[in-house]
């Protein structure tokens, strides 16, 4: 089941998941949505 949710983010940690977002739109050649990128990084905090 997925949630939308809302949370507030300081500009060092978007500057963060932008360069990420770059790397892995190089890396796969596709574009990723900056939402995606948020998720995936939660999911793996989660995961560990």
């Amino acid at each position: 089941m997925k949630k939308r949710i809302t949370i507030s983010i300081d500009e060092k940690t978007i500057e963060k998941l932008r360069k990420i977002q770059a790397e892995t739109i190089h890396k796969e050649s596709r574009t990723v949505s900056f939402s995606e990128v948020v998720c995936s990084v939660l999911e793996k905090g989660l995961m560990c």
